[in-house]
């Protein structure tokens, strides 16, 4: 299973750390991006909070990947949704989009404000990860 997104720098990232947590017997997550934007540090943060360890994921796009052939192809933001390359074999693309918290914490007055924007991100991702296995039927 893919998860893709614009930079692979929150999103993605989150939803992978998410699905080899939640689902490590049901799927193998992989995540990219169309680009590179490094990884997230406010990502690996509250991700940490909930026990989640992305710390050494980094930021990929698909040639990093290589020729995986992916059941399912999830995006997560509107971006990589509307420039989501074909994929060859039998992959199925869905989109699931969340809100970008690097954008929204831009206007945020604390740094914990700016965090709750990645916190209530993070949990939406979490609990579309948890649900999502009805996808892989």
């Amino acid at each position: 299973m893919l998860f893709l997104c614009t930079g692979n720098s929150c999103r993605s990232q989150m939803a992978e750390g998410w699905a080899r947590s939640l689902h490590p017997e049901r799927i193998e997550p992989f995540s990219a991006g169309t680009i590179k934007h490094g990884l997230n540090l406010h990502a690996v943060h509250v991700m940490g909070e909930r026990g989640i360890d992305i710390s050494r994921h980094y930021s990929k796009t698909l040639e990093d990947l290589g020729p995986i052939e992916f059941d399912l192809v999830v995006t997560v933001c509107g971006n990589a949704h509307e420039s989501c390359p074909v994929f060859p074999g039998n992959a199925r693309v869905v989109h699931h989009g969340f809100d970008d918290p690097p954008k929204m914490a831009e206007s945020a007055k604390s740094p914990e404000e700016a965090l709750d924007h990645y916190r209530r991100v993070r949990d939406e991702i979490g609990e579309f990860v948890w649900t999502m296995t009805e996808l892989l039927t």
